[in-house]
């Protein structure tokens, strides 16, 4: 991502630019995701309320003009991050 911000700033491109994953992931797939990377066994409740939006409008074009692409899927930011998160959780609990 900084990559692409950086090629950004050096681009004529002016407005917005998507350079978020194309990937499309439900919110399930998502906790799958995070489950299987974190090793971890959870139970999903399925609640009633409000849906949001059953699909995204946008479109990676803009940065794929700067021949720029993300370089890490989901699953592997997901690993890469995981373990950081695991450790700050780790130390907000002991601080109490």
């Amino acid at each position: 991502m900084v990559d692409g911000i950086y090629m950004l700033t050096q681009s004529d491109l002016e407005g917005a630019v998507n350079i978020g994953c194309p990937q499309y992931v439900t919110v399930d797939e998502l906790v799958a995701t995070v489950v299987e990377v974190a090793v971890k066994e959870i139970r999903v409740q399925q609640v009633d309320g409000p849906v949001g939006v059953h699909s995204r409008n946008f479109s990676n074009a803009r940065i794929y003009s700067l021949e720029w692409q993300a370089k890490v899927s989901l699953k592997e930011g997901i690993a890469c991050t995981y373990p950081w998160i695991e450790e700050q959780v780790k130390t907000m609990q002991e601080k109490g």
